[in-house]
C-alpha cells in the first residue's frame, strides 16, 4: 500500500544548477529511493534499505575528501 503513495523527492545538493548530472533522493516507509532527474520522474527508481543507503552515501562522501585513506578510490 506504501507504493502507492507520491514520495516527496529532493534534489542533491551536489546537482549542478546546469541540469547536468542530477540526482534526486525520497524516503518512502523503510526505504530510500533514488532517481535520475533527466529522465523527468518517467524514468526508474533504485530502493535501498536506510542501512544500505547510509553505507553507499558514506562511502560517496570518502570517496570525495581531497585526501581519501588509503584503499579508497575516486571513482564518481
Amino acid at each position: 500500500m506504501e507504493d502507492n503513495v507520491d514520495p516527496r523527492w529532493r534534489k542533491s545538493s551536489y546537482s549542478g544548477n546546469g541540469g547536468g548530472d542530477c540526482v534526486e533522493v525520497a524516503g518512502q516507509a523503510s526505504r530510500v529511493l533514488v532517481r535520475d532527474t533527466k529522465q523527468d520522474g518517467a524514468g526508474p527508481a533504485l530502493r535501498f534499505t536506510p542501512a544500505a543507503w547510509r553505507r553507499f552515501a558514506d562511502w560517496v562522501k570518502r570517496s570525495l575528501m581531497s585526501d581519501p585513506p588509503p584503499g579508497v578510490g575516486r571513482c564518481l
